[in-house]
């Protein structure tokens, strides 16, 4: 994403504020804080709804002791989230479940500074699911329901542990991988194939899983290539499972974790490769493009292709 250079000058500025606020309440430039990331939150006026949360949630004690990293959202994130929730203040440091598993998405059960953070992969937090940072202009997180948020300020230390800001509340995932194609216009084909070939309560399993999702194009292209009508297509059941698991991989593998050039086992049992251009090369020498990654799920993750991959 291109920012226009005022824009990043403001946000440059926000971010060195917010540091400057944040290093004072710790107590300066010293070695060795002495404020908690909880004590340290109650001294900065701008987490004061974060810290309305943790307290009405009993995650003060969790906050204030072993090795942490926080990923602590502003009170504009919070603003932000209320009306997108719909909900008032209130009623959102009301409902404890909802805060518990929001604010434990915020949270790394170690202390992960800036310069160590894994870029692209999945970071699994306390409360589980798992979320990816990537460097795009800046330090941007991408949560459970790929939303995006901007680290605005980082490596705050604390004495157990490391804050970094963000500007937006991170919300973990609440849809499947079957529920998240079925939203999505260009995968109608494919959520029919699924339905046809009796795949959909598997895909909506614990997983994890990787699916690598033909779009309705794929699928039109697919029909051409042998002949066949849409209709007969999803009446040949044995067909359609076996072709639909060759594009299920028993495992979530994000775009920076794909194996390049190396076989890659599927659920229906045959291998595909992957190149490092993100072309897929299945069992008949037949090629596919990677053409958008990382659709997260709370089962797994979606990468979205361009041709119906084919098992021998």
């Amino acid at each position: 994403m291109n920012i226009p250079l005022n824009r990043r000058s403001v946000l440059l500025a926000a971010a060195l504020g917010a540091s400057s606020t944040l290093l004072q309440a710790c107590g300066g430039g010293d070695d060795t804080p002495e404020r908690n990331i909880v004590e340290l939150a109650q001294n900065t006026p701008d987490l004061s709804i974060l810290v309305e949360a943790v307290t009405a949630a009993g995650l003060a004690s969790t906050l204030s002791t072993g090795a942490l990293t926080v990923f602590a959202p502003t009170n504009a994130a919070f603003a932000a989230l209320l009306t997108e929730l719909g909900m008032t203040k209130e009623a959102l440091l009301a409902d404890k479940a909802l805060l518990t598993a929001v604010l434990g998405y915020h949270v790394l059960g170690s202390t992960v500074l800036r310069a160590d953070v894994p870029l692209g992969k999945a970071i699994t937090p306390l409360s589980g699911g798992f979320f990816k940072i990537e460097s795009a202009g800046g330090l941007q997180i991408t949560d459970g329901r790929n939303r995006v948020s901007t680290i605005t300020a980082t490596d705050i230390l604390a004495s157990n542990g490391v804050v970094h800001l963000v500007d937006r509340v991170l919300l973990p995932a609440n849809q499947d991988i079957v529920v998240t194609a079925a939203a999505l216009p260009d995968f109608s084909i494919l959520v029919e194939a699924v339905a046809a070939a009796g795949l959909a309560g598997t895909l909506q399993g614990t997983g994890p899983f990787t699916v690598f999702a033909p779009t309705n194009a794929a699928f039109a292209a697919l029909l051409t290539e042998l002949g066949l009508s849409k209709a007969a297509l999803l009446a040949d059941t044995a067909l359609l499972t076996k072709v639909l698991t060759y594009h299920v991989v028993p495992a979530r593998v994000l775009k920076a974790e794909v194996p390049v050039n190396t076989a890659i086992t599927t659920v229906q049992g045959q291998t595909f490769t992957v190149s490092a251009s993100l072309a897929i090369t299945d069992q008949n020498m037949r090629s596919s493009n990677i053409v958008a990654t990382d659709v997260f799920a709370s089962n797994g993750v979606i990468h979205v292709i361009d041709k119906v991959l084919l098992p021998r």
